[in-house]
């Protein structure tokens, strides 16, 4: 019997060269390429070819390209979220999608409160100055060109308090910031670090606004011009979650009249992000290109659990499929 053919389709974001491909290639023979596409195109069915399973982040697994890879059994995902895959069709035809359920609480937390972080001190920005020269020629001490803000004593809402959210939740109790939270499913763990309240609360008494949510319809667009009306004046809003929970020019309308005083985002709601994303004009907003996630740590769980994953699969006994017959 020949041996099993393995393809990744954009192994280069999850693996740019600092992993070693060999827990997936333990279990057959493997072709990675870095990067194949992240549109619908035929490249895609043509590079998966004969292999029996696909590994991808965000190179799209459509209809089209399953009907033209009969042999496909298995389709393996290098994050949580598996959107780009056609996971209803895959069941029809048999294929079993996997994707990697957690495996960057603590990092996503960490970049997150970096954020705010950065709204409130502009470390990168007067680092830059620094070396700009400015400092040496500044006919003061020191100098400041933004506001420097002492978060200890103000109050951060979060919405979404899962893990990620209670992660985030015990860094701010530990900078002595009051915590209130809004999420659907109230849990005792999360009571242990917030105080759940209702949306509009959160949003009248938040100094700092934290989306730690999935995305669903309800939360879709959460941020809005509406519920921007609800928020205290000079709220600043942190978003390293999904992009589509804004509506992005009612923030950048906010940012630009100075309703909300700052954002961080390393999130957009298309990704990489377009040049006329309002967003990007916008006054006071930070933004990262989706790399909250991006520690080695955390990429070297993402491969073990494929791994895992890829292992239970061939052992009959599949785990973490998200598309499960009903």
């Amino acid at each position: 019997m020949s041996e099993r053919k393995i393809v990744i389709l954009d192994g280069f974001t999850e693996n740019p060269g600092d992993l070693d491909w060999a827990p997936i290639a333990a279990f057959g023979e493997l072709a990675v390429y870095d990067r194949v596409s992240y549109e619908e195109s035929d490249i895609i069915a043509e590079k998966i070819g004969d292999a029996e399973v696909a590994i991808v982040n965000k190179t799209p697994i459509s209809r089209a390209t399953i009907d033209k890879c009969s042999n496909l059994k298995a389709i393996l995902v290098l994050a949580t979220g598996y959107n780009v895959v056609d996971v209803a069709y895959a069941r029809e035809k048999g294929i079993d999608v996997m994707n990697v359920p957690t495996y960057g609480t603590q990092i996503v937390s960490q970049f997150a409160v970096g954020l705010l972080m950065e709204v409130c001190s502009h470390i990168g920005h007067h680092d830059k100055a620094v070396h700009e020269g400015r400092w040496e020629n500044n006919a003061d001490w020191c100098f400041w060109d933004f506001p420097m803000i002492e978060v200890a004593g103000k109050t951060a809402g979060i919405i979404g308090l899962g893990r990620i959210g209670q992660a985030t939740a015990k860094i701010l109790n530990a900078l002595n910031m009051k915590v209130l939270a809004y999420d659907s499913f109230e849990s005792d763990s999360g009571r242990q670090v917030a105080e759940y309240v209702d949306l509009d609360t959160l949003f009248a008494n938040s100094d700092v606004i934290f989306l730690h949510c999935p995305l669903f319809p309800a939360t879709e667009g959460i941020i809005n011009s509406e519920n921007i009306a609800k928020m205290k004046d000079g709220v600043i809003l942190i978003n390293n979650s999904r992009g589509q929970l804004v509506k992005e020019q009612d923030l950048a309308d906010a940012l630009n009249s100075g309703k909300i005083q700052a954002a961080a985002l390393d999130v957009v709601s298309t990704e990489p992000i377009k040049g006329d994303n309002p967003l990007l004009k916008a006054k006071n907003c930070i933004i990262t290109p989706h790399i909250s996630w991006a520690a080695k740590e955390a990429r070297q769980r993402i491969l073990d659990i494929t791994a895992d994953n890829l292992k239970s699969w061939v052992d009959g006994e599949p785990v973490n499929v998200v598309n499960k017959a009903k």
